[in-house]
């Protein structure tokens, strides 16, 4: 690397750390909070100053579930169907977004006043939410009821009476019948409501800081409707989280079958070393040394007793040995492949 001269190095230095000519023009403090609150604003909203918008932009790193995607869009056609034998009307319903984000934030940021029906996932023994809001408990409650005005009256300054609640909570069951169909190619699960909520504060079923998978969608009848939303944990999927990562069903994840079964074959046609082993006798390592070519070691075993026939020094079988015309021969008599796989 060439050297540079000492007046191009201080230069060079000195536009990395904001100096020019020796001089070093440092930023005040208008100007970095001015830049971190522009940055802020620039991040969407500004329910977060600057530094705070800056932490907590990376808390939630989304992760993509494929099968989910599939099984929501499964939703929608079993529950368009469902919601138009239950209101006689033509109902549209269609796929808005999914998206990551905290509890608590979700929490906050839904709109009043709405119906929170809690619901849990018998199998898999965790809680979810089902959120409706106020324009689609109108257009439910006025069309089951068999009103057909344009724009149904909005429910502003009181609460759900129990004829709405009931008609909401028919709703809400119908719904979660219809998740749990749509989880049916993943796994058998059952969505049972527990309750109904008017007030988040009462639908806590986690932590504000736990992450969660917020599915929305769009409910149109005749022109009239709202939002539901599905809001899972990722407690909830994590039994089927494996299966909710694949493309596609069925999918494995670095296997290859033509691959294992080739390997198997190949596998069956090894050539292994057999021994056989008649007795086995302890001795001291200085009557080891004093072995001389000639000398016999007398086994304490019988002639008769069965031997271990053993791969790679593991007893798989127990054997009788003979002979055969003028070869010696091993008869297996029992297995110990399953005493060795358990000692390993």
């Amino acid at each position: 690397m060439p050297e540079m001269p000492d007046d191009d190095l201080s230069t060079t230095w000195g536009a990395a750390h904001g100096t020019v000519g020796g001089s070093r023009t440092a930023l005040s403090r208008d100007e970095v909070d001015s830049a971190l609150n522009d940055a802020g604003r620039q991040g969407g909203g500004d329910r977060f100053a600057g530094v705070e918008r800056l932490i907590h932009s990376g808390l939630v790193s989304y992760e993509r579930l494929p099968m989910l995607e599939v099984v929501l869009d499964r939703l929608v056609r079993i529950l368009s169907t469902s919601l138009r034998r239950l209101t006689g009307e033509n109902v549209e319903v269609s796929f808005e977004q999914m998206r990551s984000l905290r509890f608590g934030e979700y929490m906050n940021a839904l709109p009043l006043p709405a119906m929170l029906a809690v619901f849990k996932a018998e199998e898999w023994d965790n809680p979810g939410l089902l959120t409706m809001d106020g324009a689609t408990i109108c257009t439910l409650v006025d069309v089951l009821l068999g009103g057909r005005a344009a724009e149904p009256a909005r429910i502003e300054g009181r609460g759900y009476t129990s004829i709405e609640r009931m008609l909401v909570e028919r709703v809400a069951r119908i719904v979660l019948a219809d998740v749990s169909t749509a989880f049916d190619p993943v796994a058998q699960v059952t969505f049972a409501l527990e309750r109904l909520e008017t007030n988040p504060n009462f639908a806590g079923i986690s932590r504000k800081a736990n992450a969660c998978v917020a599915a929305r969608m769009r409910i149109d009848i005749n022109g009239r409707g709202g939002m539901i939303e599905l809001l899972f944990t990722y407690a909830m999927l994590e039994p089927v989280r494996e299966v909710l990562l694949q493309h596609f069903m069925g999918e494995r994840f670095g296997r290859d079958s033509i691959w294992e079964n080739h390997l198997a074959s190949e596998l069956m046609q090894t050539e292994i070393e057999l021994e056989a082993v008649l007795h086995e006798q302890t001795m001291r390592l200085s009557e080891l040394l004093d072995l001389r070519p000639g000398q016999t070691i007398m086994l304490a075993g019988a002639s008769t007793a069965a031997a271990d026939l053993r791969c790679g020094g593991r007893p798989l079988f127990t054997a009788r040995v003979g002979r055969r015309a003028v070869s010696l021969a091993a008869r297996i008599e029992s297995s110990l492949i399953g005493d060795a796989a358990q000692d390993a």
